[in-house]
């Protein structure tokens, strides 16, 4: 709104287009920093440009108090009646004043991707989380999500698998993988392969069968993935994430897609023969001895590299999905294969002049010992244990907390409470960097955690059932005049942008920090100023005030995956 409102002064000043950068203060309410850039680039001092941009504004009607401050900043200040009502617009606003993208894209989001006939474990959990978190808010801007979980489902290990469904029994196997006993049939069939000769072999034959397209093998591997897939789906509705039957897509979905792909690098004049392998060398990528690194696209052998299905997913989803942006939500580890990956897509034309693919990376899950989280015996940690886990806890919390809470909403509470805990503790961590998993801290009642920002919005909803009115109802107008109710108008009023910059980074930390702050400011606001104790007038804009944060606490968590309880 105020970003609105001064581009076009800047804008004159300037002779042509210039950013108001307006943002949050610690000084007034905001601050425009657009003079900075633009007094260098005018050859002038940006004290002078912030001066004359001053001069031509007309925000009467929106600040009690406009001025030049420091080297070239634009102080701004709102004045009561303005805050006032721009928070009763907003608070009666379904979408909390958060618009629709003005160009909507069809955006393609790449999560999740277990490997089938394996557990999912804590390396599954960033991706799922922060993929869905992702999904979310995109969605909530009006772009059109193709969800899109690339599953592990092709390769030489589904020989000795499907040897080992024949060994055990199709209808004894199928029972065992639907109970999500995924590792150890796994491991059992790796053992087998690993000593008996006979059955290494069997497993070998198995796999040219499977990959000749042989309709009795298929049919075994079939088998494999649905029960796979059934105990994906499991875990995805313990953790309370969007991704559905429909939105798998293995591996083996590309297989006739490959040898098109490496046609296509050829005929583009980028395959390379090297040793008898077909590859491409990306330009700028060089390993630690300046030499070019290669993507190798077909092996000596004639086997096709997994650069070849990342490629042929790649040209698939941009040029037969026409998705414009491209998000894989995958690992660190994984930046330097992804981005040769993309350049080639761009060297090929796939991406077209204004796609784009880009990598949402994120670090690893640390123990107490800040080394990879494991469980006790030293062994990958499922990921169902560790929910387990979490819903354990909350729920014991929980009953401490509030022990006349009847068992069955206690129970359900506890799985809100204990999912949204783990999902806060890693959307709230800087993505690109890795964190410790503590169950104490994610579950605590205090400091930035879901369980507080849950229970903020259970009090909020507590002071409507006392008050016995509906917190949907229309109250009024709200009216500003205390400190506290400043602070926490002027939170509420930042939640649209917060969302949208969001949208554009995917930095999910930033959403979690201002939902944190805005519970603390509504915190501050409930011990300073009466709420149901006030004059009726006053009454309803507090009332007011507390409903729109209530929602918006609702929205924000809500747009992270998490529930927020009305009793805890």
């Amino acid at each position: 709104m105020l970003h609105d409102r001064l581009r076009p002064a800047f804008e004159a000043v300037a002779g042509g287009d210039a950013d108001p950068v307006v943002r949050r203060s610690q000084m007034t309410d905001f601050q425009a920093d657009g003079a900075m850039a633009l007094g260098p680039r005018l050859g002038r001092s940006p004290r002078d440009v912030a001066a004359e941009v001053v001069a031509q504004l007309d925000l009467h009607d929106l600040c009690s108090n406009v001025e030049v401050a420091g080297p070239g900043f634009i102080n701004l200040t709102l004045s009561d009646e303005a805050l006032g009502r721009l928070t009763t617009a907003v608070a009666a606003d379904d979408r909390l004043g958060v618009a629709y993208a003005a160009k909507p894209e069809r955006i393609v989001v790449d999560y999740s991707a277990p490997n089938v006939a394996k557990e999912m474990h804590v390396g599954h959990l960033r991706s799922t989380v922060i993929g869905d978190a992702a999904v979310r808010i995109l969605e909530h801007l009006g772009h059109e999500v193709i969800r899109e979980n690339h599953i592990g489902d092709w390769g030489t290990p589904f020989g000795m698998l499907i040897e080992h469904m024949l060994d055990i029994g199709e209808t004894e196997a199928a029972a065992e993988l639907s109970v999500g006993d995924l590792n150890d049939f796994y491991r059992t069939a790796r053992s087998k392969f690993d000593s008996d000769e006979a059955f290494a072999t069997r497993s070998r034959e198995r796999v040219v069968q499977l990959q000749g397209g042989d309709e009795a093998t298929l049919a075994l591997w079939q088998t494999l993935i649905e029960q796979s897939e059934t105990y994906f789906l499991t875990v995805y509705d313990r953790l309370g994430v969007r991704l559905t039957a429909d939105d798998f897509v293995g591996e083996s979905a590309y297989n006739d897609q490959l040898a098109s792909v490496v046609t296509d690098l050829d005929e583009h004049g980028l395959l390379v023969d090297s040793d008898g392998a077909e590859c491409v060398f990306p330009p700028g990528f060089t390993n630690r001895t300046n030499d070019p690194l290669p993507l190798i696209v077909r092996k000596s052998d004639g086997g096709y590299g997994y650069a070849s299905t990342d490629l042929a997913t790649i040209r698939h989803r941009a040029t037969d999905l026409k998705a414009t942006k491209l998000l894989y939500v995958v690992g660190l580890p994984q930046s330097l294969h992804l981005e040769m990956v993309f350049t080639v897509a761009d060297q090929m034309g796939w991406l077209g002049d204004t796609g784009e693919a880009r990598h949402i990376g994120f670090g690893s899950v640390l123990g107490q010992d800040r080394k990879l989280l494991r469980s006790r015996s030293g062994e990958t940690l499922k990921l169902v244990d560790l929910l387990d886990e979490a819903v354990r806890r909350a729920d014991q919390a929980i009953a401490e907390k509030n022990p006349e809470l009847d068992a069955d909403t206690r129970h359900q509470v506890a799985q809100q409470v204990g999912m949204g805990a783990i999902k806060y503790a890693d959307l709230s961590s800087e993505r690109n960097k890795d964190y410790v998993f503590d169950y104490d801290q994610m579950l605590s009642f205090n400091g930035n955690t879901a369980p507080y920002l849950q229970y903020a919005h259970v009090r909020i909803q507590s002071i409507f059932r006392k008050a016995e009115i509906d917190p949907s109802a229309p109250l009024g107008p709200i009216s500003i005049s205390a400190p506290a109710e400043r602070a926490l108008a002027i939170e509420l009023l930042a939640f649209a942008g917060v969302v949208t910059e969001v949208a554009e980074s995917l930095e999910l930390h930033r959403l979690t920090h201002y939902l944190f702050k805005l519970a603390s400011t509504f915190t501050s606001f409930y011990e300073n100023c009466p709420v149901l104790k006030a004059d009726r007038t006053l009454r309803d804009s507090r009332l007011g005030l507390s409903a729109a944060t209530a929602r918006t606490l609702a929205q924000g968590l809500n747009l992270l995956g998490i529930e927020s309880p009305d009793q805890m």
